[in-house]
Order: C-alpha cells, then sequence, then structure tokens
C-alpha cells in the first residue's frame, strides 16, 4: 500500500471502528442508565408505539380504579346507613307491638310514642347525611350512580338508587308516624313489617351492586398488573447483559484508541525515507 501524508487510510479505517464503537456504548450506557432497551421511538419505532399504547391503557385503568373505588364507598355508605334503618325500625316495631297491648295504660303508650317518634326522626337524620363526596344514595336525590368500566370510558357499571326516606316507596312509614291507641299502634306494626320487607329487598340489592364493584375493581388490578409485565417484557433492558456488553465495548473502545494512534504514527516511516 503506498504511502502518502494527504491519505491515511488506515487512520480512517480505525476513526469508523471507533466511532462505531463509542456508539455502541453509549447506546448499552443509555439502557443500564434508564433500563430500558427500548426508551424513545428511534430505539425501535414499533416496539415503542405499542408500548406507549399499552401505557395509555394502564393510566386509563388507573382511573377506571379510582371511579370505581368512588362507586363503592357512595354505595358501602349508604349500605351501612340502609342497615342502620332497618335496626331503627325493628325497634319502632318493637315500641309499636307493645303500645298495641289494649291493657297498656294511657301514660305508658304515651311514653313507648315518644320513644317511636325519636326512632322515627333518627331515620330522617340518617337518610339525610348518608352521603360520600356530596353524593347520596338512599334520599332520593339521585336515581344512579355511574362508575368507569374500562379504559376508555365506552363501559360503565351503574348502581340504583334505594330512596329510604320516610312515606317513600320502600319505607312507607310516614315522617309524621305515630300511634294514640292501641289499634293505631297495631296499625303501625303492620306498616312496619312491610317496610322491612322492602328494605331488606333494597339492601340486597345494594348490597349486590357493591360487591360486583368490588369485583371488577379486583378484576381491573389484576389486568393493570398484566400490562404493566406486558410493557416490561417489551421495553426492559437485560442488565446483566447489558454490563456484560459494557465490559467488552469498554475493552474494543481502548483498542480502537490504540489502533486509531498507530495508524496516526504510519505517515512517520515516510521521514526515514528522506534521512
Amino acid at each position: 500500500m503506498a504511502l502518502s501524508v494527504n491519505t491515511n487510510a488506515g487512520a480512517m479505517v480505525a476513526l469508523q471502528n471507533l466511532n462505531k464503537t463509542n456508539s455502541e456504548l453509549g447506546m448499552v450506557q443509555n439502557r443500564i442508565n434508564t433500563g430500558l432497551e427500548v426508551s424513545s421511538a428511534k430505539d425501535n419505532g414499533g416496539i415503542y408505539a405499542i408500548a406507549q399504547r399499552m401505557r395509555s391503557q394502564v393510566a386509563g385503568y388507573g382511573a377506571v380504579s379510582n371511579s370505581l373505588d368512588l362507586a363503592i364507598s357512595v354505595t358501602d355508605v349508604g349500605l351501612a346507613a340502609g342497615e342502620a334503618i332497618s335496626d331503627l325500625l325493628v325497634e319502632m316495631k318493637e315500641k309499636a307491638l307493645a303500645a298495641a297491648d289494649a291493657s297498656l295504660d294511657s301514660a305508658s303508650r304515651t311514653a313507648l310514642n315518644e320513644d317511636f317518634k325519636a326512632l322515627r326522626d333518627q331515620i330522617t337524620t340518617i337518610t339525610s347525611n348518608a352521603e360520600f363526596n356530596g353524593t347520596n344514595l338512599i334520599n332520593g336525590s339521585v336515581t344512579s350512580i355511574s362508575a368507569l368500566a374500562n379504559a376508555d370510558g365506552s363501559n360503565t357499571i351503574t348502581v340504583s338508587d334505594a330512596n329510604l326516606t320516610l312515606g317513600g316507596g320502600i319505607v312507607t312509614v310516614a315522617a309524621t308516624a305515630s300511634f294514640a291507641s292501641a289499634g293505631d299502634a297495631s296499625t303501625m306494626v303492620t306498616t312496619i313489617e312491610t317496610s322491612l320487607d322492602n328494605l331488606n329487598a333494597s339492601l340486597a340489592k345494594l348490597g349486590t351492586a357493591s360487591k360486583s364493584l368490588e369485583v371488577h375493581k379486583t378484576f381491573t388490578s389484576k389486568l393493570s398488573d398484566s400490562l404493566e409485565k406486558g410493557i416490561g417484557n417489551l421495553v426492559d433492558a437485560d442488565l446483566a447483559k447489558e454490563s456484560a456488553r459494557l465490559q467488552s465495548l469498554q475493552v474494543k473502545q481502548q483498542l480502537g484508541v490504540q489502533a486509531l494512534s498507530i495508524a496516526n504514527q504510519a505517515p512517520q516511516t515516510i521521514l526515514s525515507f528522506f534521512g
């Protein structure tokens, strides 16, 4: 090969190889720093696009989980209030049944009636305050609530309300209900029993709805975890492998520098021709 001070082919080749090594070394260092084999579209456009779509789904399921948590809380508050109302109706029935005894004196019946009215008014207090985040499922202020069911919001889970206010379709005991005689008390017992039957059916529906929301939340959590795992399989770097490559490329870089140094010294031999 001819020697020339203008063109050093050996140095060109050595520099190209060194630049390639430096580029690979930079890529490996980036994978080690980020923990990702595909951290941007230029690494692998197709895989990056798939991973981003899956990340979007994971973010969507995060919103679904929050929506389900809110719906579960609203439903559970209504359910707890309904159970408390059921207990109050049982006590009210006890008072009314005791007052239905014809042999009871007027003073005792009046005392029972006062207890009855206090329990009745407590139902109104419960229905008015059984709300979560401004939503009350048992006072007739809403007809239903909905929670997101999938990542794009196209499906929802709906929970119907249960209006447990006095004098309604479920709790048929009037807001002004009371008794002054044994006959009134006997009639009230029947009304309370009907209310209890209606209330138990409504509580069963609320309980089923709450359970359904919790089941779907568990499913959503597992689905989100599976997507996260899938993203990792696509883009995560094998750090053990990259560590081995890093050491190899560092040695290769050092050898490339030496090769370039040797190639740059080649033109110096021309001076020996003029000694």
